[in-house]
């Protein structure tokens, strides 16, 4: 069997990228369909509050220095707050109530 130059020269270019591929950090990564759904489904009700409000009652709670305010699909609101000199993780219920995440 007779290979052209191009040939040669390709081969090794080709077998550095599957090598690349292979040993690439998302070479271990599971597919989409692997993965449970993101966002909220279609017959979530989602409510009228708004961050400001959020924060607003967080800040009522005792909560200062609210970063990373987000709204969940259970219209539960969570952040990331200082309380007495101690950084926690934060939620505020769709009943109004505020507590450190866990408890």
């Amino acid at each position: 069997m007779t290979m052209t130059v191009q040939a040669l020269t390709l081969r090794p270019a080709a077998l550095a990228l599957l090598a690349a591929l292979a040993f690439s950090p998302l070479a271990g990564l599971a597919r989409a369909d692997d993965l449970p759904a993101i966002g909220c489904e279609a017959g979530d009700k989602i409510d009228g509050t708004s961050a400001a409000g959020a924060l607003k009652q967080i800040n009522a709670a005792g909560y200062t220095d609210v970063t990373e305010l987000k709204k969940g699909c259970s219209n539960t609101w969570d952040a990331l707050a200082m309380k007495d000199g101690v950084a926690t993780h934060v939620s505020l219920s769709p009943q109004g109530v505020v507590r450190p995440q866990g408890d």
